[in-house]
């Protein structure tokens, strides 16, 4: 049976809520309803269209802003009554410029969607003037020692764990996974290559 037949849209009023989902990192970025022609043109495009309730008529995020919400899948509750859409957002969600569109003075982020943003920051330095971060002249002096710290701080982890010194052990972790951030975003990659094949090896 096809999503759209599972969906109860009797229950819904003909509007189901979509809780929109950054793929990646997991934040949840926006909340928009979908009617069935919404529905399907998500489907059929890959771009995320709601059903605007205050325009009354069909809405692709982006549309004028081009910040686009790529489809990345589409799963309905047990209810039949709220879909959870995971994308890859093209620039800021909320037409106030930020990432999400809920407050993210009070919303706690999981570690990973920590994670993403800290890629992000990084990614952003590559390039930069070796004098205004760390991280930037990191890349400044190429792989070869961003790739000798991976090395130092991964020695500098084992010896915390092997003296029992918690403390340590997780200041050097943070070192460790810092830097091999830095290292993995050198050479083109990211913390989502390395979960994917995590995920790969799961199963």
């Amino acid at each position: 049976m096809s999503l759209q037949a599972r969906i109860d849209w009797e229950k819904v009023g003909g509007l189901v809520p979509a809780v929109v989902q950054d793929h990646t990192s997991g934040q949840v970025l926006m909340l928009g309803y979908m009617n069935q022609d919404a529905l399907a043109k998500t489907l059929d495009t890959e771009q995320v269209t709601f059903f605007s309730r205050t325009k009354q008529r069909l809405w692709t995020k982006g549309e004028t802003s081009g910040n686009v919400l790529a489809l990345k899948n589409i799963a309905l509750d047990c209810d039949n009554d709220t879909l959870l859409v995971q994308v890859d957002p093209v620039g800021p969600t909320c037409h106030l410029g930020s990432t999400t569109c809920f407050d993210g003075d009070t919303v706690d982020q999981p570690a990973l969607v920590f994670l993403h943003q800290l890629e992000q920051v990084l990614a952003a330095r590559k390039g930069a003037d070796p004098e205004s971060s760390y991280t930037a002249s990191l890349y400044a002096r190429g792989t070869k020692r961003i790739s000798q710290k991976v090395g130092e701080e991964g020695v500098e982890v084992a010896l915390a764990a092997t003296s029992g010194d918690k403390a340590e052990l997780v200041c050097e972790s943070a070192d460790l996974i810092y830097h091999l951030l830095v290292l993995l975003q050198d050479q083109d990659l990211s913390l989502s290559d390395i979960t994917a094949k995590l995920q790969e090896r799961h199963k």
